[in-house]
């Protein structure tokens, strides 16, 4: 056969380059549609808010057709924004909450309000399965050693995970239980309501901890493990790779969507799996911290390990093969949205005075009016409990050290360095468990576009922060390099020259003496205070 002359590689490449996916980023606060390129360039994105609902007793629900319909509407005015040739969208793929849990019936449509990560409600319940003689921290010895052996871990006591969220189901709402075809992450409800085809990845069901995760390339349910748990067997979803198409649009969907109905579904992965990857630090032993509604530190590692005390392990990554170290505290960029919507803004709530149109601007130019250190005013963000380095559901926020002299500014630095030393009190136990320095970390996620928390997070952490351009689209980004990698247009390899790095900042040595003085006051500050909080919130 006489080879095609018209076709150079250079035009082969422009044509791939040309197309893009399109990559739904599903947050806990709403839903971005994002068209990104082969080559990870952000094209634009869209936005539709959804809404959490907190229960007495630890509740945190949402309603998953709320996320369906704020999916589709973000992703369609966006498509018919930009008018991109439906041909030129090669796939979908989604990144979602990670532990988010949604019970559905054998048509994927929900049948009760999804679970989300704050949710822990099931604590309980797994109290009960995971105690009893002998234990430590809580947990049956020779239990929680099956657990660790097959998992590198074992189901959180706060009951924040996909182990108590099925728990709390089974046991509290046996009717709904009994309907239950699978239980599902968030991210492959969605892909149901794409494709119709129920399935998941085993690093999105990693934390319902009934997967033998020992073998990277060859993760299985494990019966023992379900056993333990009180589960049945066949309400677990079907593995497939992270990178696997799971199937093609169904008709109805494309056509709401303004998509050829052609286009292929990718399996994708959880949020801090997506981060990773979008980040660009797909290497071992490159860290990157994530700034968001929660925050977390990442890294992949080449060995499976558990640190049980602080709520470290390896687990699978959504890089086939791959184990990936995570260590998530529950609020970050949620504590400055508590200050805003709660203190800084509730008197033009109540009074009908218009909030100002960019609120988060106004922080951080409220906190730069005063020095490092908030005159040595403390702020603890653990307002929804904690979970590392410390689980502990009944510690809470505060401000410490107020006098006479604190002022408004003082209080809202202190929200920033307070995320801060949370996030260093973190570090210090996942460089302890990688054996290394992480350093320099990759910042992304929301908290990114603030320069003075970036600068604050380098003198905190004395570690060099570099920001990567379009921090708030790494999860985007990620979901988008997933299906590139499913559909062959890229490898694994070639992310870390596709993600540069925006701007660095670097410790400034004049402030380390004052925030290491500071941070040993916040890590005493849980020390004495824990009694106390869980004397006054135990439910």
């Amino acid at each position: 056969m006489t080879p095609d002359t018209t076709t150079t590689p250079a035009d082969v490449n422009e044509a791939r380059d040309a197309r893009c996916v399109l990559a739904i980023d599903h947050g806990t606060s709403g839903i971005k549609a994002a068209l990104v390129g082969a080559r990870g360039d952000v094209i634009d994105s869209d936005y539709e808010r959804t809404p959490i609902q907190f229960l007495p007793g630890g509740g945190a629900e949402q309603d998953p057709e709320l996320w369906w319909t704020a999916l589709v509407t973000a992703a369609r005015r966006l498509v018919l924004r930009h008018a991109i040739s439906p041909d030129k969208i090669g796939a979908v793929c989604v990144s979602s909450t990670f532990s988010s849990t949604v019970a559905v019936g054998a048509d994927g449509r929900h049948l009760m309000p999804a679970l989300t990560w704050m949710d822990s409600r099931g604590a309980r319940h797994v109290k009960q399965v995971m105690g009893g003689f002998p234990s430590v921290l809580g947990y049956n010895i020779p239990r929680a050693i099956r657990w660790i052996r097959k998992t590198a871990g074992a189901p959180a006591l706060s009951g924040k995970d996909d182990a108590a969220h099925a728990l709390l189901v089974q046991r509290e709402y046996p009717e709904i239980y009994a309907q239950t075809r699978y239980f599902l992450p968030s991210k492959d409800y969605l892909n149901a309501r794409l494709t119709g085809v129920l399935a998941s990845s085993p690093d999105a069901m990693h934390l319902f901890w009934v997967t033998d995760a020992r073998d990277p390339e060859r993760i299985v349910y494990d019966d023992q493990l379900i056993g333990m748990l009180g589960l049945d067997r066949d309400k677990l979803p079907p593995l497939v790779p992270a990178t696997r198409v799971v199937g093609l649009l169904l008709p109805e969907v494309a056509d709401a969507l303004g998509l050829a109905r052609s286009t292929p579904v990718v399996s994708g992965s959880a949020d801090h799996q997506c981060a990773l990857i979008g980040s660009g630090a797909v290497r071992d032993f490159e860290g990157h911290l994530y700034i968001g509604t929660s925050s977390w530190i990442e890294c992949l590692v080449p060995f499976q390990k558990t640190d049980v005390i602080h709520s470290i392990a390896s687990f699978p990554a959504a890089i086939p093969g791959k184990y990936q170290c995570l260590n998530e505290q529950d609020l970050a960029g949620g504590a400055l949205s508590f200050l805003a919507d709660n203190i800084l803004f509730r008197r033009h709530e109540l009074t009908g005075i218009p909030v100002p149109e960019d609120p988060y601007a106004l922080v951080n130019e409220i906190a730069a009016q005063v020095p490092a250190g908030s005159h040595k005013v403390l702020f603890t963000p653990w307002l929804n409990g904690e979970r590392t380095p410390v689980d502990d559901i009944h510690v809470r926020g505060g401000f410490h050290n107020l006098s006479t002299t604190t002022t408004l500014e003082d209080m809202v630095r202190a929200v920033l360095e307070g995320v801060a030393y949370n996030t260093r009190w973190s570090l210090q136990y996942v460089e302890k468990f990688v054996g290394r320095r992480l350093d320099p970390l990759r910042l992304i996620g929301g908290g990114a576009m603030s320069p003075l928390w970036c600068q604050i997070f380098a003198d905190v952490l004395d570690r060099e922060i570099h920001v990567v351009k379009d921090p708030r689209q790494a999860n985007a980004r990620g979901a988008a390099f997933l299906a590139a990698i499913g559909l062959g247009w890229i490898r694994f390899e070639e992310i870390p020259d596709l993600v540069p790095i925006a701007s660095v900042f670097r410790p400034d040595p004049a402030n380390r003496a004052l925030y290491d003085e500071l941070f040993d006051a916040f890590v005493r500050l849980y020390g004495r205070m824990r009694p106390f909080y869980q004397r006054l919130n135990r439910v």
